[in-house]
């Protein structure tokens, strides 16, 4: 009887470990679409700057002006906030 009682033991073990290995197993794939994407973006944007140089500057301008754009948004916020 000790001995079914363990065999059940075992199997619940074996089903459980199973099943946090699917889901393990579906994590890292879901990792995995993500960075092969973000691969994938990088290639394209090297491609599009060794085609056009003036790319480059445009897009770093652009991030500038984002930046900037966000610190203002943040104080107007802070005064937002203490009035």
């Amino acid at each position: 009887m000790a001995e079914s009682e363990s065999q059940k033991g075992n199997y619940c073990n074996r089903g459980k470990m199973e099943e946090n290995f699917k889901m393990d197993m579906e994590e890292l794939l879901e990792e995995m679409e993500k960075l092969t994407v973000r691969a994938a973006w990088m290639a394209y944007d090297y491609v599009a700057i060794q085609t056009n140089p003036d790319l480059s500057n445009a897009m770093q301008h652009l991030e500038y002006v984002f930046l900037m754009c966000k610190e203002q948004m943040q104080k107007k916020w802070q005064e937002v906030l203490l009035e």
